[in-house]
């Protein structure tokens, strides 16, 4: 292969490159909305005063204090929708199961780190906030079915307040491209490595966004230990994608990112 041969090749190569971390860049949705709040990582939690995370108090006191409100939605047995963050209850309820494999009336005789706050629907969450704050809606996939994002959808479909919604599956961020093209969506990601993960290949691409061309967020959602990597960065710079910080804990973290990011997810402090 000559010289030129070889300028060529890579010339399409990086011209790919950026055509595949393309965002939504033409016919995008309004995003203001969304602009000037700091968003409370599973609501306003604070275990010492017995608000746990993802708990209609936590969500209450976000609200109530003007912050929008961060949240994870995912499925139960019986195809209900609640607001919880881990795939497993292990942590938070101290039961070893998935929580897609127990009922919605089971997860009610489980208790929130120990306190008398149950595993709230998102139905529930929706009226606590009553449209007051804006919302970033999580939407966990454990798979590629997409059952969770139409389930999620016709509730949301139903509330009159601010929301937009995200996800670390592709095929979530693709199936509100394709069905709810109106709504304002997100791709999250993470510099996996540094989030002391294994990092498999599809977590590789998604690492690296590049999936966008495919999905087209309005928005990437990357944690705030990875505000160096060059497709985020090209993202925000280049295509002017709204840039979210996920998760900030301190108000030094937030200094540190300001210049990197435009929306800023926090928690364990209140931001000034």
């Amino acid at each position: 292969m000559t010289g030129w041969s070889m300028v060529l090749l890579l010339a399409v190569l990086v011209c790919l490159y950026f055509l595949m971390i393309m965002p939504h860049v033409i016919g995008k949705p309004d995003v203001s909305p969304f602009l000037g709040v700091y968003y409370a990582h599973r609501g306003l939690h604070d275990i010492s005063a017995g608000v746990p995370e993802n708990s209609l108090p936590a969500f209450s006191r976000a609200a109530d204090e003007g912050y929008g409100i961060e949240m994870d939605v995912q499925l139960t047995k019986d195809g209900q929708v609640v607001v919880f963050h881990d795939n497993t209850l292990k942590r938070v309820c101290g039961l070893d199961a998935p929580v897609n494999s127990i009922t919605y009336e089971g997860l009610q005789g489980l208790s929130l780190l120990g306190t008398k706050e149950r595993i709230p629907l998102l139905s529930e969450v929706l009226q606590a906030v009553d449209g007051r704050v804006p919302l970033i809606v999580e939407i966990k996939m454990v798979d590629s079915r997409t059952r969770v994002c139409e389930l999620a959808d016709r509730i949301l479909q139903d509330y009159s307040g601010r929301y937009c919604v995200e996800s670390f599956h592709p095929l979530a961020v693709y199936w509100y491209k394709r069905h709810r093209p109106e709504i304002v969506r997100g791709q999250l990601s993470a510099d996996f490595v540094k989030e002391d993960e294994r990092e498999t290949f599809p977590m590789w691409i998604v690492h690296h966004l590049l999936t966008n061309f495919v999905t087209r967020p309005d928005f990437v959602s990357y944690s705030h230990k990875g505000a160096g990597v060059w497709a985020r960065r090209i993202c925000r710079r280049l295509y002017r994608n709204l840039s979210v910080a996920w998760t900030i804990r301190s108000e030094a973290e937030l200094q540190a990112a300001r210049d990197q990011f435009d929306l800023f997810i926090f928690e364990g402090f209140r931001p000034r």
